[in-house]
Parts: C-alpha cells; sequence; structure tokens
C-alpha cells in the first residue's frame, strides 16, 4: 500500500508543473487571443434586436472583450478570466439610424505582453418598413399566346430577393439598371398555354427578410397562328444527321444552361434585330407541316437575307454554344443573363475568333447566314428563350416592350 507521504510528493510534482507551464504561457507566449463572432457578418442587413456571440481563446487567458459599434462601446472590457469563452449579446438596432454602421470586437489577452486582437465588420441597419407598388397602374396584364409578359414595379429600398409566380412556375425579378429600385421580371407563355385569366404574385424581400406581396390578373389571348408546308429533300436530311449532333443533345445542353445562367442582366435595352431583313419566311409559332417532323410549332423567327450575310448578337451576352446540329446545323447560342438565350440556327459558318464563354458586346458577329442542317434554303432562324420556354424574339426589339 502506498503512503500519503508519496501520493503528496507525486500531487506536489503535478501542481509544480502545472504552474511551471501557466508561468510559461503568462511570461512567454507571444500568440494573439483567437476569436469568432456568431450571428453578424460583414456587409450583412440587420434590423430589430439582433443577437449575437462572441467567443475566443488563449493559451493563458482572455483577460477581457470589447465591443464598439461606430466607436461607441456596448461591451467594455468586459471581464472573462478563461482560457476559452463564449459570451451572449444583444445589439439594438432600433436605437440606430438606417444606413452603413461599423462593429469592432476587441480581446485582450491575460498574459504578461497583454497581446490583443481586434476585428471590424461593416454592417448596414435597415429597420424601414418594405414597400413596393406595380409601376403599371391597371394590374390587368393582357399578353398573346407565344409572347413574353413585362412586369415592372418599385420598391422603397434594395431587395434582396423577389419572383414572380404564375403558371404553376416562379420567374426572378431583378433591378432593370444598376443601382435602381425599379425591378422587372419577364414571363414567358407558351404557344400552347391555354387562354384564360391566371392569378399572378410578385413576392418581395428585403435584406432583412421583410416581405411584402404583389397581386395581379393575367390574362392569356389566343393568337391566330399561320399554317406553313416545308419541304426538305430526304438525302438532305440524312446528310445532316451524319455530320451534326443530336439535337437531343442541344436541348438537354439549352436546360441546363438556363439553370446556370448568370444572376445578372448584361444586356440594356430594346434587343436588335440580328441581321437585315429582306423578309421573314416563317413567322414565330406558324403551324407547320413536314415530312420529317410532322405537324408541329414553329418556335422561333426565318429571317431571309442575302446568302452568307453577317449575322450580330441582338444584346450583349456570353457565348455557350458553338457547334452542329442534325437539325439546327451551325447553331450559335448567347446567355444574355438571367435564364434569358438567343439562338441562332442554320449559320453558313462561325467568326475565327468566336469561341465559348467569351463575352461579346451588342452588334458582335456570330457567324454567317446559311442553310446547314434541316433548311430548305438560306436564312435565319432566330430564337428566344426564358426560363427555357421559346418566345416571340421580335417582340423583344420593339421600343416600349
Amino acid at each position: 500500500m502506498l503512503k500519503p507521504k508519496f501520493f503528496g510528493w507525486v500531487l506536489g510534482l503535478v501542481l509544480a508543473g502545472w504552474l511551471g507551464i501557466r508561468t510559461h504561457h503568462y511570461f512567454f507566449d507571444k500568440s494573439d487571443p483567437k476569436f469568432f463572432i456568431a450571428g453578424l457578418e460583414d456587409g450583412q442587413s440587420y434590423g430589430g434586436d439582433v443577437a449575437c456571440v462572441i467567443g475566443g481563446e488563449h493559451s493563458y487567458k482572455v483577460k477581457h472583450v470589447s465591443l464598439f459599434l461606430d466607436d461607441k462601446p456596448l461591451a467594455y472590457n468586459y471581464p472573462i478570466g478563461k482560457s476559452s469563452f463564449e459570451h451572449p449579446i444583444t445589439i439594438n438596432t432600433l436605437t440606430q439610424p438606417d444606413g452603413e454602421h461599423t462593429v469592432k470586437i476587441r480581446l485582450v489577452a491575460g498574459n504578461y505582453k497583454k497581446n490583443e486582437v481586434s476585428k471590424e465588420l461593416k454592417i448596414v441597419i435597415d429597420n424601414a418598413p418594405l414597400q413596393a407598388a406595380f409601376v403599371q397602374a391597371n394590374t390587368e396584364f393582357r399578353v398573346f399566346q407565344g409572347r413574353t409578359l413585362h412586369v415592372q414595379f418599385q420598391s422603397n429600398k434594395p431587395l434582396k430577393e423577389a419572383y414572380i409566380k404564375v403558371l404553376s412556375q416562379k420567374f426572378p425579378c431583378f433591378p432593370e439598371a444598376k443601382g435602381s429600385l425599379v425591378y422587372e421580371g419577364f414571363v414567358p407563355v407558351e404557344c400552347e398555354a391555354k387562354p384564360n385569366e391566371y392569378m399572378l404574385s410578385i413576392d418581395c424581400y428585403d435584406n432583412v427578410k421583410n416581405q411584402v406581396q404583389l397581386e395581379a390578373k393575367m390574362q392569356i389571348v389566343p393568337y391566330p397562328f399561320k399554317k406553313h408546308v416545308l419541304h426538305v429533300p430526304a438525302e438532305k436530311v440524312a446528310e445532316e444527321k451524319e455530320i451534326g449532333a443530336s439535337q437531343e443533345l442541344l436541348n438537354n445542353e439549352l436546360k441546363k444552361l438556363t439553370e446556370l445562367s448568370p444572376k445578372e442582366k448584361m444586356w440594356n435595352g430594346a434587343f436588335y434585330l440580328p441581321t437585315e431583313v429582306l423578309r421573314i419566311s416563317t413567322e414565330f409559332g406558324t403551324i407547320r407541316t413536314s415530312e420529317e417532323k410532322g405537324l408541329y410549332a414553329h418556335k422561333g423567327v426565318d429571317i431571309v437575307n442575302n446568302p452568307r450575310s453577317t449575322i450580330w448578337a441582338p444584346q450583349s451576352g456570353r457565348v455557350v454554344v458553338k457547334d452542329r446540329y442534325a437539325y439546327s446545323g451551325n447553331t450559335v447560342v448567347v446567355d444574355h443573363g438571367w435564364g434569358i438565350l438567343s439562338l441562332f440556327y442554320h449559320l453558313d459558318s462561325f467568326p475565327e475568333s468566336l469561341e465559348v464563354g467569351q463575352m461579346i458586346k451588342r452588334g458582335a458577329p456570330v457567324g454567317k447566314l446559311g442553310k446547314t442542317g434541316y433548311a430548305s434554303g438560306y436564312h435565319l432562324h432566330w430564337e428566344m428563350r426564358v426560363n427555357n420556354i421559346e418566345v416571340d424574339p421580335l417582340e423583344w426589339t420593339k421600343p416600349n416592350f
């Protein structure tokens, strides 16, 4: 059996070792204390009472912590006296003016050198009620089948998120120009959409999660689509299928590109026509009959111009497709942001400098007018998709759209 004297000797040795380590940390540790703040992030907006947690640690101990708002102390030299801690604190933003503010956190270690570390965060205080209203006084919107409904509304402050809910879908809204408080959204209406009256709502959220909803009615009006018969020789169809990739491959790619489209408006104003127009050979939505495809809706505009005429981008954007497919032939797709795509089919050739991923400006060449793919003669098939739904591109060229 071990004697009590031995236990006392071991205890003394352990205590001396512990005191030695503590003494070492007190006099010789040059490390700064580490800390974090939860519930508060740089560049974010806040309103009401903001609950935060300040935490930190040091090998010796944290002596005290201070929190300042615009150089005014909310907690000054609050004593800690522990090697690690977590301390809750509430910031009442209702006593502060709306706008940008600076939060500073400072920790001081309890060692001999009193190592100090601090961090500043820029936050925005926003306690103003959220308000929004349609730009157009009449809240009954009318839109033809195959066209796009352009909706605008104004808010009293920048929004974190806004979207239109209609036709069992959601469509994003965004500022019409950088820094603008006028927001816009585009609702694509399919050619096959049933003419009827539908409820439309817009959910708006500000940066402190306030919500307001706008409601309106949308009337889809039937459009008298024309009819057309197309004949493309069977041998040309077979040849194009040998040369070009599957059209299904392009359709799958367009679906992915719509999902990955940047949340950025790259265009400004009305769209240009992508080439000089001698005539429109097939209008958007024309009910077409052909031996190869049967009966279907032609969801683009066929523009006739001189063979190998220059085709240019109708608006600024990013080139996301440059390839050859069985039906669309030599194809270029430009992404204008927010899921809005321009498609150019049957091109004779591409510019040598054109590359996928390249940013191009309105008016930049994207190819030459041709008859590759499922085409009976020289023309441009110009298509626009909003949320991967084909809409009449000519509507987007009108100044009052």
